[in-house]
């Protein structure tokens, strides 16, 4: 094994003990709360934790057959993320708020 070669398996070794350890501060937010808020995000930083691991799975393995479900992970997220941010902002609008226009029919 070339020093370069050792020095990249050192890099991906580190990356994964960091993604492992920020899993577990997240799924620590994920129990904890203290909001419904606090807990999507942390839901959001998780799915992003978890396309980061396939990408370093990936480099370890040299192998470029998991870069679609990279992409297939990260627009669910996104639309995992739009979807919840919109259902607590119905959630917790205050009683006494007017609906926007577009909500009235």
């Amino acid at each position: 094994m070339t020093p370069a070669q050792t020095v990249d398996r050192v890099l991906l070794v580190a990356a994964a003990a960091l993604l492992l350890i920020a899993g577990a501060l997240v799924l620590y937010r994920v129990w904890r709360g203290p909001s419904m808020l606090d807990r999507a995000m942390a839901l959001d930083v998780c799915a992003a934790l978890m396309i980061a691991g396939i990408g370093v799975r990936s480099a370890l393995s040299r192998d470029s057959f998991y870069f679609p479900a990279m992409l297939v992970l990260a627009f669910l997220g996104f639309t995992g993320s739009v979807g919840i941010a919109r259902f607590i902002a119905v959630r917790d609008r205050a009683p006494d708020q007017p609906r926007s226009r577009k909500g009235r029919r």
